[in-house]
């Protein structure tokens, strides 16, 4: 008998609950996007232990972890919002709060959920407790880019209108920044780890805009602008992800709409310091936490393809094929494993990001999204 299972045995000895005591640090959550569930899996024994089912649409899903890393609240195209306990495996409540939700934040103090919104737009707040409606901030327009920053606050972009607003929750009522000219169709954004520079993607236009969060009027700076010049935009077949961002050392590693390559900007003066062109057109790219690697999957129909640069040189220095349908890479906290979802091979891959060797298949039902509960640690995530 294993040391955590003799521990837990004693805990169940002890305490008298049906529950299994574990930790939940070494645990995560993998959607199952056919069949509306979730996977749970242990890190160290690169396992499943459980399922979580009920969840509703699942097919464009993403979640965020309580501070304490027990309950995953979890956003669902169907606008479902979904607290779930990981330990004990079951949904704890559930609210349809839209038609149609693209992804959401936990406030920095754990008290509050804001969903973002494409049917009817807006952002909705609940409370992370009991999930009842704390406020409601229209703004007709799609919602994209939602992420959390200090002092109780969520920043996110609107699709249709082109500006980036700051809802600030700290006080009575929500207190709304509103920055114009963002530029034409925001269609994702990132935030760095300090809360300072969000940066938003758009498909309208041939450049991205980044915003200073410390300034006391932030206001919007054109950067990469004319990246794609010269060259012939692509069709594209699926939306980069600004979420699965990657900071390697001082550069940020952006996908680049409608090209076949991603974009290097320094972080401190915004400007390009390199491209690297790539297999096809990348959703993610990622870095390993150590920003030594960057990792990158592609859109249809090349997404049976990983690629793994190296941050120093900007050269694509391993190429290989897990199967069909690549949709999510997830770093290990220290970044000693990477692991893929496999969607059309109904697998989690596990690789050992040093070798590339692979160390592990779990079977899954239509796998995509993949998050560690050391996500609870960290901004915009």
């Amino acid at each position: 008998m294993s040391t955590r299972l003799t521990a837990a045995a004693l805990a169940l000895a002890l305490f008298g609950t049906t529950t299994l005591a574990q930790s939940t640090g070494d645990l995560g959550l993998v959607v199952e996007r056919a069949d509306g569930s979730l996977l749970v899996v242990d890190q160290s024994d690169r396992a499943s232990v459980g399922r979580i089912t009920g969840l509703g649409d699942l097919s464009h899903a993403s979640l965020v972890y309580s501070p304490d890393q027990r309950f995953a609240y979890v956003f669902g195209r169907d606008g479902g919002l979904t607290k779930v306990d990981i330990l004990e495996q079951k949904v704890v409540n559930r609210v349809l709060q839209a038609g149609n939700a693209i992804g959401g934040a936990i406030s920095d103090d754990g008290r509050y959920i804001a969903v973002s919104n494409y049917e009817p737009g807006g952002v909705r707040i609940f409370d992370a407790d009991t999930l009842a409606p704390v406020a409601d901030i229209p703004t007709d327009s799609k919602t994209v880019g939602l992420v959390d920053i200090p002092g109780t606050r969520f920043v996110f972009s609107l699709w249709d209108a082109g500006e980036t607003w700051i809802a600030d929750l700290s006080g009575a009522e929500p207190e709304i920044t509103k920055i114009t000219g963002i530029g034409t169709n925001p269609y994702d954004a990132l935030v760095t780890s300090d809360g300072r520079t969000y940066i938003t993607g758009l498909f309208g236009e041939d450049h991205l805009t980044a915003i200073d969060l410390w300034q006391d009027t932030p206001e919007p700076t054109a950067i990469l602008d004319g990246y794609s010049a010269g060259r012939e935009g692509l069709p594209v077949y699926k939306m980069p992800h600004l979420e699965g961002w990657a900071l390697a050392g001082h550069e940020f590693v952006l996908p680049a709409v409608g090209q076949h390559e991603v974009l290097w900007v320094d972080a401190r003066s915004l400007t390009q310091t390199g491209r690297t062109e790539t297999y096809g057109q990348p959703i993610f790219a990622m870095a390993r936490p150590d920003g030594r690697q960057v990792w990158v999957n592609f859109a249809h129909p090349l997404n049976d393809t990983i690629q793994v640069i190296d941050s120093v040189t900007k050269e694509v220095i391993h190429q290989f094929s897990p199967g069909p349908g690549v949709l999510h890479m997830e770093f290990t906290p220290r970044g000693r494993e990477i692991w893929l979802s496999v969607r059309d091979a109904d697998k989690i891959m596990v690789y050992d990001t040093q070798s590339f060797e692979k160390l592990r298949e779990i079977d899954a039902s239509s796998p995509s999204g993949i998050f560690f509960t050391s996500r609870a640690h960290k901004m915009g995530l």
